[in-house]
């Protein structure tokens, strides 16, 4: 009898364990930041590392939203101005605007890219039940630029759809920009 009971306990544990791992997975934790006063969020997945602001050097004849790149550790990281790229004005640099570098592009050709943020302020965990559709209509930005409404404490925060953002064209672009300030005779270890 006690080796059953012990058998059934085990089983009850591995059921408890799934349904613990399954509600997990419904949750994801999102790094939020504020840009042009409005709150935004982006999968922590995606997120490699926060710098502070400094150093860009800038690339001419690059669409406006290409701020420009910087060096990383020996690395040209191509940095994108993400207000510019939603369409907003452009926002002073501030004490706290900072660049976060985010891993995009394919499993076979990643690219580091850094976005700047007025300010980051938290990783939220959000349930994907909290996660509402992007608007259809409305919205002050490119709709395909969201991929979601989370409800956070009384407020939405927008999501980020980081593939949408920096698409395939938009990574054409930014292999060209790394090519261009490699071949201007920049490299990775002379650029500021």
């Amino acid at each position: 009898m006690s080796a059953s009971n012990s058998a059934w306990q085990q089983a009850k544990a591995n059921q408890a364990a799934t349904a613990a791992a399954a509600a997990a997975s419904e949750r994801q934790q999102y790094l939020t930041f504020s840009l042009s006063g409005e709150t935004f969020g982006m999968n922590i997945l995606t997120i490699k590392e926060i710098i502070e602001y400094g150093q860009l050097t800038e690339v001419p004849m690059m669409p406006a939203f290409i701020q420009g790149v910087i060096n990383l550790r020996g690395s040209v990281v191509p940095v994108i101005n993400l207000a510019v790229r939603f369409g907003k004005a452009e926002v002073p640099v501030g004490k706290r605007t900072c660049i976060v570098i985010i891993e995009a592009g394919t499993e076979e050709e990643p690219q580091d890219i850094g976005v700047v943020v007025d300010t980051v302020n938290a990783v939220l965990e959000i349930a994907a039940a909290d996660i509402e559709p992007p608007p259809s209509f409305g919205a002050r930005m490119r709709t395909e630029f969201i991929a979601g409404m989370a409800k956070v404490d009384q407020r939405f925060v927008i999501l980020v759809n980081v593939q949408r953002v920096l698409s395939i064209d938009d990574m054409a672009t930014l292999g060209t920009l790394t090519e261009a300030a490699l071949d201007a005779g920049t490299g990775a270890g002379g650029l500021n």
